[in-house]
């Protein structure tokens, strides 16, 4: 069973470590493929759904060497009995290939993905679901490697193909639509990029709500192209929105909270606030040490930061970011000492 459209690369709509009892999901999984294992045999279709149905839960679970094994043998068998053209058989390549470039194997990730979206092509068509899921897939592969000419045709093909089957506002569209967007700014164009980058930014908050992840990369997107634009003071608004409502939503200690601490470090170190740009970054770091007795510098951060607080409270300035940095500074208390009376 494939993931349909839009998968990891797109960065959204992961759910948090520990949202889903995966655990108790692996187990039923695992029993499932044993009994069809004992029952049918190691080849029948049914046993290599199952054996794909796991593979997936331990991609989604990050554990990639528990899950490259599961995708080889279930693309090899399926190759086997299915053959090479069968839509399990494509699915199979277009799993190992995301599961490829998820952990950095560009090369083979982009040999695969390009063998599945021919044959998605040929056999699906090329505006079947599982096709513009492996260009989906294949793009921002491309992007990367900064091979705009082609990846650009990719992402807005995707984009159009979503818009006029599923409609304008409809999650795949958006999430096709904001990857073209991170495309146009990855190439420096800033001017095509904005209005569509604030176009999904309105839909998601309208049709998803100001808290849902995917209008919270939409935030973290539109507010780094206004950066590097020099749009300054609206990209620190939308910054500080993101990492308020992910360290709320998310936890202080997800990847996306730390880039969202991050990108307004940079941001306000580069306008000069550089106390409190350097107090971000602080946290960052105390952030991504492992839990122990806090050296010396950890304390000193803390302490800059709540005097930081102090000067903010009396002088009123808090209303711009206090709130914001005493959360920071209570959660990395929390985090070094043990909950607190």
């Amino acid at each position: 069973m494939a993931r349909k459209v839009f998968p990891s690369h797109s960065n959204e709509g992961k759910p948090a470590a520990g949202a889903l009892n995966h655990a108790e999901a692996e187990t039923l999984h695992r029993r499932t493929l044993e009994a069809q294992e004992r029952d049918r045999g190691l080849e029948h279709p049914d046993t290599l759904t199952s054996l794909n149905a796991l593979a997936e839960l331990l991609h989604l679970r990050e554990d990639h060497a528990g899950a490259e094994p599961l995708y080889r043998r279930a693309l090899e068998a399926r190759g086997r009995v299915l053959g090479p053209d069968h839509p399990d058989t494509l699915n199979s390549l277009n799993n190992l290939a995301e599961l490829l470039h998820d952990k950095g194997d560009h090369a083979e990730a982009e040999t695969l993905y390009r063998r599945a979206l021919d044959g998605f092509e040929r056999v699906l068509g090329p505006e079947h679901a599982d096709t513009l899921d492996c260009l989906n897939n294949l793009a921002p592969l491309l992007q990367a490697k900064e091979e705009y000419a082609e990846a650009e045709p990719f992402s807005r093909r995707v984009a159009e193909a979503l818009e006029r089957t599923l409609g304008p506002e409809h999650p795949h569209t958006l999430t096709s639509l904001n990857t073209l967007g991170g495309l146009l700014h990855a190439k420096g164009e800033h001017a095509a990029a904005e209005p569509l980058l604030r176009r999904v930014l309105e839909a998601r908050e309208r049709t998803m709500g100001p808290d849902h992840s995917s209008t919270l990369t939409s935030l973290n997107s539109l507010a780094l192209l206004l950066y590097a634009k020099g749009g300054h003071v609206e990209a620190e608004s939308l910054h500080r929105r993101a990492l308020e409502a992910r360290e709320r939503v998310l936890g202080p200690e997800h990847p996306h909270t730390l880039d969202s601490l991050n990108n307004l470090a940079v941001l306000l170190h580069e306008k000069g606030d550089t106390a409190e740009a350097d107090l971000y970054r602080g946290v960052l770091e105390v952030r991504k040490r492992p839990m122990g007795p806090a050296p010396p510098s950890t304390l000193t951060i803390l302490n800059n930061l709540a005097t930081l607080l102090k000067s903010q409270n009396s002088s009123g300035r808090n209303r711009k970011g206090g709130h914001g940095l005493f959360s920071i500074l209570a959660q990395s208390i929390r985090r070094l000492f043990g909950k607190t009376q």
